[in-house]
């Protein structure tokens, strides 16, 4: 790989967010922060949940926050460079192999997940106190699941990105993201579906409860979650699939 040129390429994607920073913060920051005081704040604050779903709700706000902001990040300056500004010749141009354009959009977007989840932290800690109990106790844990999940909300949107057309993409994100949410285990754990045990079986293929779960292990590890070494397991597991998916269909777009 040539480092030189990587760098460049990724330099150039900073200097664009850092030309677009407050829209670029508005889509990072206010996504969860309406999260964070609806759900944390006014919910529990009016009674009408209890005190302890604070300290449940964050981990999933945290993994909504970077599945979004990854897929977003990649997706869409895809779509458009693809069909709309032809941006995406120059780059391919560049002295670099085809596949390092598209690491290159995944790196730029798994820096922007990071970013858009670690923020839900020091807002709820503004917001939801008192009340809020985080227990990180294995801060390694924590940062290796925190990669993954912003990996593959990278991945996903290079796949994503490479797939959809733009006519299309409104239809992606009510057929695809809206049952990821709602069925990742963000705003309940896994064990919340004992009752539904067929449905319990079915969103272990959403990759977001995976992520909810992780989150929530290694922050609120009080609370009942799915055992570490599964969910390490099958974040690898989709952060490969979804790289490999990726890869592919964004070498079969800039050929063709």
């Amino acid at each position: 790989m040539n480092w030189k040129t990587f760098m460049a390429l990724l330099a150039r994607d900073a200097h664009v967010a850092r030309r677009n920073i407050v829209p670029l913060m508005l889509q990072t920051f206010l996504q969860p922060l309406l999260f964070v005081f609806i759900f944390g704040r006014v919910m529990v604050g009016s009674g009408y949940l209890p005190a302890v779903y604070k300290s449940l709700l964050l981990p999933g706000i945290m993994a909504i926050s970077m599945v979004f902001t990854g897929i977003w990040a990649v997706a869409m300056p895809l779509i458009a460079e693809f069909q709309f500004t032809r941006e995406i010749e120059d780059r391919l141009l560049a002295p670099i192999d085809i596949s390092c354009v598209a690491i290159e959009k995944i790196v730029a977007g798994l820096i922007q997940a990071l970013v858009g989840g670690l923020v839900v932290i020091p807002l709820a800690w503004i917001i939801l106190r008192p009340g809020l109990e985080l227990h990180l106790t294995n801060p390694l844990l924590f940062i290796c699941i925190t990669l993954l999940v912003a990996g593959f909300s990278a991945c996903g949107g290079l796949a994503l990105g490479c797939s959809v057309n733009q006519q299309h993409i409104g239809l992606m994100f009510s057929m695809v993201m809206t049952p990821m949410i709602f069925f990742g285990c963000t705003y309940y754990p896994w064990s919340a579906l004992s009752k539904f045990p067929i449905l319990q079986k079915i969103v272990l293929i959403n990759p977001l409860a995976y992520a909810s779960e992780g989150l929530r292990a290694t922050l609120v590890p009080q609370f009942p979650h799915l055992s570490l070494p599964f969910i390490l397991a099958a974040l690898v597991t989709f952060d490969v699939l979804l790289l490999v998916v990726g890869l592919r269909q964004f070498r079969a777009k800039a050929v063709s």
